[in-house]
């Protein structure tokens, strides 16, 4: 029978390992690993990683890599390196039990007088479980994809910069004095080599882990691009047949969210339980008979105002949400919609007497606004402003979706603040992605942050994702 503080330390190590490799692990997924370990047993280890899987494993993708992170963390160097703890590895290097005591004892001190850098000297000497957590929680999942390589060198020095490495060395530095002092100069700088040396180990660490978690977006990309389906190509890479299967997905999905919102519409007529009023009424009759009181809900059907940049740019992408505001336009009292490329036109009218894509035809061919002309964001942004800010209120949700390229032409980003202060959510949808909003003319560096929320829209996808997040806040 293995100690249990043992293999709780074990699986404590392996799941922030896992974590820092990208897998979302929770309190209580720890806790069921832990009991499916022992229900297993230690004799098979295909079956303790597959009882692991079980829990951590949320997509069937994943797994490939989850093998691979769980060979990484058992290999033999993986062993050497987190199966002896920091003074293990100095004891293996010849340093006596006094002059281990001697760091542990001048460590304390530092920490007592105050000193900011030995709590992430000790992480980072360490390597353990504790440096994994720092590296998981630290987000670097969230701000690495497949265009970040040229900025590798400035993620791993902010990353180190965040886990206090600059400290540690100057904490490092003190300590060798102290050393030298307490130890004598040939010994005191022996040991102080060797934890300057356990501390290089750690930042190599962090290295490896920025490059692992680049080369992983990398082969996500990758993977995507072979396996390539209607949903995930870009609507500008769409040919006239995928077109007209994309459109009809889109209209199959509003129609889903429409059919759901009508069954939700029903149920909540009926009204939540009210306990207070339902214990109220039992009291009067000894609970015989015992009737449930219900809260009346008041309908409050949001309203919609949506503007379309229809620019070459962003047409293909203007379309697929068109069709999907003109099938869903029943889920919302009032939908407005609005196309525009250096002037505003209003289509309410237009979509609400035109089949959809004799609508879009028209739009897009003159008949609304000048398609010919080059986009001017402020100009448009402060004509929305003058015509329609006051008619906003609490229940509307507007929805803009553009690349957001102004052409160098005044941005208005301004006016997206009294458009958000007025409404109830103001959502940006953009083709691009994000690593190119502050390249050249893009001014989604100034918009995203004065909305409520911004979406990449790129591909099928991307529109259900923000569709089904516009219906969850009406």
């Amino acid at each position: 029978m293995p100690d249990p503080r043992a293999l709780v330390r074990v699986l404590d190590e392996l799941l922030w390992s896992l974590r820092r490799a990208g897998f979302t692990v929770s309190t209580a997924q720890a806790i069921d690993v832990a009991r499916a370990v022992t229900a297993v047993g230690l004799e098979h280890a295909d079956h303790v990683s597959d009882a692991i899987a079980a829990i951590v494993v949320q997509r069937a993708r994943d797994r490939a890599r989850f093998d691979a992170e769980m060979a990484a963390f058992f290999a033999a160097e993986g062993r050497e390196r987190r199966g002896a703890t920091l003074w293990d590895r100095l004891a293996e290097r010849g340093f006596a039990t006094s002059e281990l005591d001697a760091v542990r004892e001048l460590l304390s001190q530092l920490r007592a007088s105050g000193s900011d850098g030995v709590e992430p000297l000790t992480t980072l000497m360490h390597r353990g479980a504790d440096l994994d957590r720092l590296l998981a929680l630290a987000g670097l999942t969230r701000q690495l994809d497949a265009e970040s390589g040229p900025q590798l060198g400035f993620q791993t020095h902010r990353l180190l910069g965040q886990l206090g490495a600059s400290r540690a060395r100057q904490t490092l530095a003190q300590l060798r004095s102290f050393l030298r002092d307490a130890l004598g100069a040939d010994r005191g700088d022996a040991l102080a080599d060797a934890l300057a040396a356990e501390l290089e180990a750690a930042v190599d660490d962090v290295r490896a882990h920025v490059k692992r978690t680049y080369e992983a977006r990398v082969a996500e990309v990758e993977r995507e691009r072979g396996q390539r389906t209607l949903e995930t190509t870009p609507f500008a890479s769409l040919s006239e047949t995928e077109n007209d299967e994309v459109r009809r997905a889109v209209r199959r999905f509003a129609e889903r969210l429409r059919g759901g919102a009508r069954v939700r519409a029903r149920r909540a007529l009926r009204g939540r339980i009210d306990p207070h009023r339902t214990l109220r009424m039992a009291l009067r009759t000894g609970g015989v008979p015992f009737a449930l009181a219900r809260k009346k809900k008041r309908r409050d059907r949001p309203r919609l105002v949506l503007l379309c940049d229809v620019s070459d740019s962003v047409r293909a992408a203007a379309a697929f949400l068109l069709e999907f505001t003109y099938v869903a336009q029943e889920l919302f009292s009032r939908a407005r919609s609005f196309v525009f490329v250096s002037e505003l036109g209003e289509t309410t009218q237009l979509f609400a007497h035109l089949p959809v894509r004799t609508a879009i035809g028209e739009a897009w061919g003159g008949g609304v606004v000048r398609s010919g002309d080059n986009s001017n964001y402020g100009r448009v942004l402060r004509t929305f402003e003058a015509r329609h800010l006051r008619e906003l209120d609490r229940r509307t949700t507007v929805v803009i979706l553009g690349d957001g390229r102004t052409n160098f032409h005044d941005a208005g980003a301004d006016v997206l603040d009294r458009v958000r202060d007025r409404s109830r959510a103001l959502l940006w949808l953009c083709p691009e992605p994000r690593g190119q909003w502050s390249q050249g003319d893009s001014a989604m560096a100034s918009y995203a942050p004065r909305c409520t929320a911004v979406y990449e829209v790129r591909n099928a996808a991307d529109l259900e994702h923000a569709a089904r997040a516009l219906v969850a806040r009406g």
